[in-house]
């Protein structure tokens, strides 16, 4: 009996050792900040790691900061990074990420819909070996309508992406320090983080739950913001859509050339009956205008990408730190 026991305390003794970091940020959460930081206090305190809890906010309006500055003054394992504006749902998250300094970073939202107590199945798969551990929804308390569309949006990206993506996946989970570290390294001021991490190419092992509905507050999520995101993830990840339009650009001048020949040939030979009509040349000009225009669209996209790593802005500007 006492063999067991003492490889139990020496497994416990290197856990100890290891510090964990977890990140959310947040955005107008003052009615949830409290539950958030309770939970993952009590669940940290179950585990057997040392940890720090860094909390991110995105120059929120109601009084969140003030309640973390509070209970700041109180808990030094809380850390919070105030943003001079709202940089937006990608580069804030991320920007988080990169302060942490844990063995293992693991992300959650803060409107507890990704809920804390699922942190131990996340260090469990870590121990394993498993360097990145993504949570998954297998079920949703959304819309049916919004369900399908993300749905549909996750096999188009998985099909049209040069790498396998992790499906319905929002990017939260647990990364090892080795994963921030070459995250680090590449420097994308304005990634798609769940399509990033998983070119990196480490095994990725995937953490199902139910996500509820938000059940407190107003999330920031818009139909802006929620585009914003796809477009990211295909412009960042595929170049399917480019070849696609040229694939579409050569048919296109093929077709047209045949039917501007046809139509040479049949008014020759039909010269005083044959009558186009204009009907035919104002709906074949839209299409091709409109065509034209989509493909136009999709070029910006890619171009505005790199207008922003060009630009090399830091991912936000910080105005206040606590307990760093």
């Amino acid at each position: 009996m006492p063999k067991p026991a003492g490889r139990h305390t020496t497994i416990e003794a290197k856990r100890m050792n290891k510090k964990i970091s977890v990140v959310t940020p947040t955005f107008n959460e003052a009615e949830n900040i409290v539950e958030l930081c309770d939970r993952i206090a009590t669940v940290m305190r179950n585990t057997s790691y040392d940890y720090e809890h860094i909390v991110i906010d995105n120059a929120s309006i109601d009084n969140t900061v003030g309640i973390l500055r509070e209970r700041a003054a109180v808990d030094p394992r809380l850390k919070v990074i105030v943003n001079t504006r709202n940089f937006g749902h990608i580069r804030s998250p991320y920007h988080g990420l990169l302060q942490s300094s844990g063995a293992a970073t693991i992300i959650i939202a803060s409107d507890l819909q990704d809920p804390p107590e699922i942190i131990p199945e996340l260090l469990e798969q870590w121990e394993k070996g498993y360097k990145i551990v993504m949570m998954t929804k297998s079920a949703s308390e959304e819309s049916f309508l919004f369900g399908a569309i993300r749905r549909t949006y996750y096999k188009i990206l998985r099909r049209l992406a040069e790498t396998s993506l992790v499906e319905n996946s929002t990017g939260a989970g647990l990364y090892d320090s080795e994963v921030i570290e070459i995250i680090r390294k590449i420097d994308d001021p304005y990634p798609y983080f769940r399509g990033l991490v998983c070119e990196i190419g480490f095994p990725i092992e995937e953490v199902s739950f139910k996500q509820s509905k938000r059940r407190r507050g107003i999330s920031s999520q818009n139909f802006y913001s929620l585009f914003d995101a796809a477009m990211l993830g295909i412009v960042k990840h595929s170049k399917v859509p480019l070849r696609i339009m040229t694939f579409i650009g050569f048919f296109s001048g093929i077709l047209s050339l045949s039917i501007a020949i046809y139509y040479l040939f049949y008014k020759i030979l039909f010269w005083n009956t044959f009558d186009a009509g204009q009907a035919p040349l104002i709906v074949g000009l839209f299409f091709f205008l409109s065509l034209l225009m989509v493909f136009l669209g999709m070029i910006g996209e890619y171009l505005l990408s790199i207008h922003d790593q060009v630009r090399r802005i830091p991912p936000v500007i910080e105005k206040e730190r606590i307990n760093f």
